[in-house]
């Protein structure tokens, strides 16, 4: 059955996603989306851990990254847990940021709106400088606009069998999703999209399906590609959002709706007044979320 589209206003996400501070009054101010309750520390509420770890890579050879992993207080190994993987980690896991990942999912999982989940922040790569006073080389376009597998790769082949090591992580794809901002928007979906076997949930906040490596043709693949991959999509992006060289981003966002509406997936677009922010993103995150994980408790381990 063909999903329908959900596509949503700045006035419908007022009241839709009632952590998001909009007023028409200032319907242009993107610093009016601030974190919700949801991203506060709430009296009772069990916190999670986070680890914080290096890692050279083989698949990105010669590039470096940090990475964290939270493992919440529920988690006691006896099942395994779901998964979500982040790109540009430190800012999602950074509890004075937009997002503030950790605090959201301590309280969302205590409440039972989501499943117990280990969360992985990973940096893009660097390649170390080789002289003293030079700058390292970042990675990071390279890794997450470019339209293949190796990301995918990397995070099967190298970080989560790390991960795994130490943690019980879900085998089913349908308990394991990808998030990221901007290039890192992108790369989430390129991962599930390469790998539906292995992840099927997405969260591109201001996603970057324009031209940078060729991420503008994705309508037209999601419109072409059969049979329909298994995925859960979520977009958010910003009515002033970025128009430059590479393309137009609200447009971008628009147009992988529309794709995603005609080929039947089960995905929401929201759209708000923003630019190239977090903000917006971070303040709705909550019941992205919800929304996302609606139906956790009928997965299959």
């Amino acid at each position: 059955m063909r999903m329908t589209s959900h596509v949503f206003t700045a006035l419908a996400v007022a009241g839709l996603f009632g952590g998001g501070a909009f007023s028409p009054s200032s319907a242009l101010a993107q610093d009016d989306y601030k974190p919700g309750p949801d991203a506060e520390r709430k009296e009772g509420v069990p916190q999670g851990k986070v680890t914080q770890h290096t890692w050279e890579s083989t698949i990105f050879p010669g590039t470096v990254r940090d990475y964290w992993i939270y493992v919440p207080a529920q988690y006691d190994g006896s099942k395994p847990a779901a998964l979500t993987v982040f790109f540009d980690g430190g800012g999602f896991v950074n509890e004075k940021g937009a997002f503030r990942v950790p605090i959201v999912f301590d309280n969302l999982i205590h409440a039972g709106e989501m499943p117990v989940t280990i969360g992985v922040f990973i940096n893009p790569g660097v390649v170390p400088a080789e002289k003293e006073g030079a700058e390292a080389r970042k990675n990071r376009s390279y890794e997450y606009d470019t339209l293949s597998d190796q990301n995918a790769r990397f995070l099967l082949e190298e970080i989560l069998p790390e991960v795994s090591k130490s943690y019980n992580i879900s085998d089913n794809p349908d308990a394991r999703a990808t998030c990221g901002n901007s290039s890192g928007g992108i790369a989430a979906f390129t991962v599930a999209w390469e790998k539906p076997d292995s992840f099927r949930k997405v969260i591109s906040h201001i996603g970057s399906f324009t031209n940078i490596r060729g991420g503008d043709v994705y309508p037209f693949l999601i419109r072409k590609t059969e049979p329909r991959k298994p995925l859960r999509v979520f977009l958010q992006d910003g009515e002033n959002d970025l128009d430059n060289l590479h393309g137009n981003w609200p447009l971008a966002n628009q147009q992988m709706d529309l794709a995603l509406t005609f080929a039947g997936y089960d995905h929401k677009l929201v759209l708000g007044t923003g630019g190239h922010s977090g903000r917006h993103g971070g303040a709705i995150f909550p019941d992205t979320l919800r929304w996302l994980w609606r139906d956790w408790k009928e997965l299959k381990h």
